[in-house]
């Protein structure tokens, strides 16, 4: 049976110590940073994370965390789940906890956020794990990783013996490497209960649209829990009529919003189907911008899978001001 609830942060708990174990190699990859911003102070961070609706329900969430193995948690883009709940898992001592993204440009900006909120170096408390790149220590009880990294892990260790959590977010992508996680994942639970040198894996699935119902049937004992609220207010406006050429359509509404708002009010982020399209829809857009808004400068930035780690990264640059990315 599915058990679900929903958290207004109002319960209280009192946090055990720490307990982190270490683990881990002693390997440091290339630490790229997301963007050249400088180090927010701590009581600035502090004071971002506390407007997080997930750090609002800390403590109900710590609770249902102890009290639960395996917990499927719905929480809105935007509301610090994914940065928020692995800290409180380090910080309760129920580490070490690996957290899975489906993208390594992903997995590489929130752990240097993280580390940043924890205070230390990027592949100190808090690491990250991609191909052909790692930055971690045998102190890292925060490893953020793509799915594929922990799937060849998976197939290596079958009982993830390094974790003692696992974090799947985003699980609502389905990717096949996501799918073969999840069973792998359940079978490494399930003989860990088994095993008495281990202990048991606690499992969390998250992501802001997830099928609940699906996700409770297929593992065992699941619970499943609401976080309300998001960080941002969101309007959803739709087409009076479906568009022959969505391509072109996004180019019209990109240069829309980029004339009509304010230079300084925000940037733009349009979401296509692949390479072609995106790669088709940036030179498109640098024409337009070059022949008719010269005045207003618009910076293309294209990202999608097969672009390098440092191309990726541009996109997390400071947009320069009197201009919009």
């Amino acid at each position: 049976m599915m058990k679900r609830s929903s958290f207004d942060g109002s319960s209280s708990l009192q946090q055990q110590q720490p307990r982190v174990k270490k683990t881990g190699r002693n390997h440091s990859g290339p630490v790229m940073s997301p963007s050249s911003r400088p180090r927010l102070s701590k009581q600035a961070i502090l004071m971002q994370r506390q407007e997080l609706p997930v750090y609002q329900a800390k403590e109900s969430l710590l609770k249902e965390l102890w009290q639960n193995t395996t917990l499927i948690i719905d929480a809105a883009t935007g509301s610090g789940k994914s940065t928020q709940i692995p800290q409180f898992l380090h910080e309760a001592g129920m580490g070490p906890v690996a957290v899975t993204q489906p993208r390594r440009v992903a997995a590489v900006t929130i752990a240097h956020r993280v580390s940043e909120e924890v205070g230390c170096q990027v592949g100190e408390t808090v690491g990250y794990s991609i191909r052909f790149e790692e930055c971690r220590s045998p102190e890292t009880g925060i490893l953020y990783m793509t799915d594929g990294m922990l799937l060849r892990e998976a197939m290596l260790d079958p009982l993830l013996s390094r974790h003692a959590c696992v974090i799947l977010d985003e699980a609502h992508e389905r990717t096949l490497h996501t799918d073969i996680l999840f069973g792998l994942v359940k079978a490494a639970q399930a003989n860990r209960v088994k095993n008495v040198d281990l202990s048991p894996l606690k499992v969390i699935v998250m992501s802001a649209t997830l099928d609940t119902q699906l996700f409770t049937k297929y593992l065992p004992g699941a619970k499943s829990i609401s976080v309300p609220g998001r960080q941002y207010p969101v309007d959803v406006f739709y087409t009076p009529i479906a568009e022959p050429d969505y391509v072109d359509a996004a180019l019209i509404t990109a240069i829309q919003v980029h004339l009509d708002e304010p230079i300084d009010g925000g940037d733009i982020l349009v979401f296509l189907t692949g390479q072609d399209e995106i790669e088709t829809l940036a030179k498109m857009l640098r024409e337009r911008v070059k022949a008719m808004m010269e005045d207003r400068p618009l910076i293309v930035c294209p990202i999608y899978a097969a672009l390098t780690s440092v191309q990726q990264m541009r996109v997390f640059e400071p947009t320069q001001k009197g201009s919009r990315k």
